[in-house]
């Protein structure tokens, strides 16, 4: 029988479904996990000593058991945050429930003896931070647009004087409201007059703006790369924030010196996969038309005209690289 394939992320989650279906299909098997579900709709016990140095034992669902020995890979997607587990208790019964949670549960499956990650969490959360992202596609050569971080209202308009168009973007998605519900903040462009002392409160991140002539996502699997190019039809300086249905997409080359600074990008992060986001500044041919803005370690791609390829690099990783895993 192939090796296990431990799937770790909600219920809801299309990507992960289309992921499944094809290793489904290769007749590999598949425990699908949310750990938030820890309690009756999932128990387990790990046991680890001086004759057995590796963690064993089970996982259970109200559908099915895991040995936790025979996972060979884990897709780590996006599983349900503790805190929604817990949230209808007090607050520092909440904290304490989520932090025993996320380091006895999660620390069993985040080093599952070796099982290959894509991606692993931590490298996922060291890959997170922009400022790292920037420096690092800095130091491997790829074209980054001029940026300041800052919460000092003097240096943000210093900024604007010197770089004409500066636009401001958020480091992270707004959290989740009372109700549940999340929300973003586009990037977006700002008036250097209306910066003021409330700067102060928190970090801003301004970057020039890029005079581009597209967009594209990039998507790299392994040693695969998808990319298409993505034009909005109002122009709109962030294409997230319009009609995704009205989205025209084009697949594009990348150009060898870019996708191999990607696949180092990868490396040096501890990434097997990641969605990179470029702006291009003319047809897309030459290196210097491409303009690093960031990587998402686990980045949504079931929307892009390639999904059914990126869908069988995945199920090509996990299958293979699980394998050679045992």
């Amino acid at each position: 029988m192939a090796p296990l394939v431990l799937v770790l992320t909600s219920l809801e989650d299309v990507t992960a479904d289309r992921v499944i279906a094809a290793l489904n299909e290769r007749e590999v098997p598949v425990a699908r996990v949310d750990p938030a579900d820890i309690g009756t709709g999932l128990s387990f016990g790990a046991r680890i000593g001086a004759g057995s140095p590796t963690w064993s034992g089970r996982l259970r669902t109200t559908s099915r058991e895991v040995e936790l020995g025979e996972a060979a890979a884990v897709y780590y997607r996006r599983p349900t945050p503790y805190i929604a587990r817990y949230g209808h208790l007090p607050a520092q019964q909440r904290d304490f429930a989520v932090a025993e949670a996320r380091h006895g549960l999660g620390g069993i499956l985040n080093h599952l003896h070796n099982a290959f990650y894509v991606n692993h969490p931590s490298a996922v959360r060291a890959a997170d931070f922009k400022p790292a992202q920037l420096q690092k596609a800095a130091h491997l050569g790829l074209t980054i647009p001029p940026t300041l971080v800052t919460n000092d209202a003097e240096q943000a308009r210093e900024f604007a004087a010197d770089h004409g168009h500066v636009i401001y973007k958020t480091f992270r998605g707004l959290p989740r409201d009372e109700n549940g519900h999340t929300g973003a903040i586009w990037a977006q462009r700002v008036d250097p007059d209306t910066f003021d002392d409330s700067l102060a409160v928190t970090a801003h991140l301004f970057q020039a703006e890029i005079p581009k002539t597209g967009d594209v996502r990039v998507t790299v699997v392994g040693q695969k790369v998808f990319a298409q190019q993505i034009t909005a039809q109002d122009s709109a300086l962030d294409w997230r924030c319009g009609d995704w249905d009205q989205l025209q997409h084009a697949p594009i080359a990348v150009p060898a010196p870019v996708e191999t600074a990607l696949h180092h990008y990868l490396s040096a992060f501890g990434l097997v996969f990641g969605c990179f986001d470029f702006a291009l500044t003319g047809d897309g041919d030459s290196t210097a038309d491409w303009v690093f803005i960031e990587c998402n370690p686990n980045g949504q791609w079931g929307w892009l005209p390639d999904a059914d390829a990126i869908t069988t690099a995945f199920a090509d990783i996990l299958s293979t690289e699980g394998g050679r895993a045992r």
